[in-house]
């Protein structure tokens, strides 16, 4: 069978498999091993498990591996192939998830969450390249949102999981999130589909000595921007409610399932912006909105006003990633071009995101634990996002397919 067929010619069933495994693999990696920990910050901190400082810097470690992953992703898959590292990296957060159960120290902590981040990242950069070349052409868009929103998944389950657990204690807590990834990681084992496609799709049309059009690196600079500017958020925001606002744990975690129903629609929302409006435009409405949402949230206290907030808040993280991707499938039309610049692109957005993630942390220790500025200094580097992509608008368009 030729593999420039193969993709169109599959059945329905063949084609939800690979997705499904994708989904769950984006909701076990970065919907829960990141995400869950946002909720638990508080309990950490109230438990004495760890101290304010401790804890925020353990955040930051999961951010770390995300960069170390991102750059180990391809050549971990050439030597073990896709299937097997996404296997692999799966088990590793399942692993992960078990050992955050025992205290040992704050080194064996920052260990288990560096080793968390870093299949987050390998997981990123390998599930989209591995399942989209099986998906016919006209359900890439479908299939990528699709995949994408188990982040969203992963949040808002995240906030609806957590909370329940923490009853029975932080212990349970760890071992039931252990528990849930790795049902998801056996769901999803024989899901995901060979490597042959990927690996010949669009191989015999790539032209590597093309040079990138400008346009490439500029959206690499901006979605690194956008790293910076999701962090506070995806971090502080339950402790700014729970102990920021003194309004409480139970308060917060209602707070973070708005920001876990937004995550929801994000992916699937901009979806329909990039399919509508293209994503350069789509872009641009984006970051506009959310510069203005990050403004309020700093100045917010009501819990309506938070509530609607966090939604449109959480829908950021999963929604940039298929329209940042969409942008990638704009400017450069060759697959195997594709592929690698969507590596690049989430390299620079997980390097940004791990200077970012220490970057407030030492901000919030210095501040004595003040969440509006580092709100504002998010709301920030969203505008500065923003502004490159209207300079990238105007010596992206000779150069890009449908920009």
């Amino acid at each position: 069978m030729r593999t420039s067929s193969a993709a169109l010619d599959s059945p329905p069933t063949s084609i939800w498999l690979p997705i499904f495994a994708g989904l769950c693999a984006s909701l076990v990696s970065i919907g829960l091993a990141r995400f869950a920990y946002t909720p638990l910050i508080p309990p950490l901190i109230e438990a004495h498990w760890f101290s304010a400082g401790d804890v925020v810097y353990l955040g930051a470690a999961n951010l770390v591996g995300y960069l170390i992953g991102a750059l180990l992703g391809r050549p971990m898959a050439r030597w073990l192939s896709n299937k097997n590292a996404l296997r692999l990296m799966m088990l590793a957060v399942t692993a992960a998830f078990f050992a955050c159960a025992f205290p040992v120290s704050v080194t064996w902590y920052f260990a288990w969450r560096l080793l968390s981040g870093i299949a987050g990242g390998a997981i990123m950069v390998l599930v989209a390249a591995t399942v989209l070349p099986h998906v016919p052409v006209a359900r890439r868009g479908l299939a990528s949102g699709a995949i994408f929103l188990g982040i969203g998944l992963g949040i808002a389950g995240s906030g609806t999981i957590v909370p329940p657990l923490l009853s029975l204690g932080l212990q349970a807590t760890w071992l039931g999130l252990g528990v849930l990834s790795l049902v998801l990681t056996g769901l999803s084992w024989f899901g995901w589909p060979h490597d042959a496609a990927h690996q010949n799709s669009g191989s015999k049309h790539a032209t590597p000595d093309e040079p990138t059009p400008r346009a490439v690196y500029q959206l690499f600079a901006q979605y690194a921007f956008m790293a910076a500017g999701l962090v506070p958020a995806m971090v502080f925001l339950v402790d700014y409610v729970a102990r920021g606002l003194k309004a409480g744990a139970h308060v917060g975690a209602l707070v973070w399932v708005m920001y876990g129903l937004g995550a929801i629609v994000g992916p699937v929302t901009y979806g329909f912006l990039a399919d509508h409006l293209g994503a350069r435009k789509s872009i641009r409405l984006v970051l506009a909105v959310q510069a203005v949402a990050l403004g309020l949230l700093a100045t917010s206290q009501s819990f309506l006003a938070l509530a609607v907030l966090a939604v449109v808040i959480g829908s950021f993280p999963p929604g940039i990633v298929p329209l940042a991707l969409a942008r990638v499938h704009e400017l450069l039309p060759d697959h195997h071009r594709q592929q690698v610049a969507w590596s690049r692109a989430t390299v620079s957005f997980a390097t940004f995101q791990a200077l970012a993630g220490f970057g407030y942390s030492a901000l919030f220790n210095a501040s004595g634990g003040h969440h509006a500025l580092l709100f504002l200094v998010s709301a920030g580097a969203i505008i500065v996002a923003l502004l490159l992509d209207f300079a990238a608008g105007r010596i992206a368009r000779p150069a890009t397919v449908g920009g």
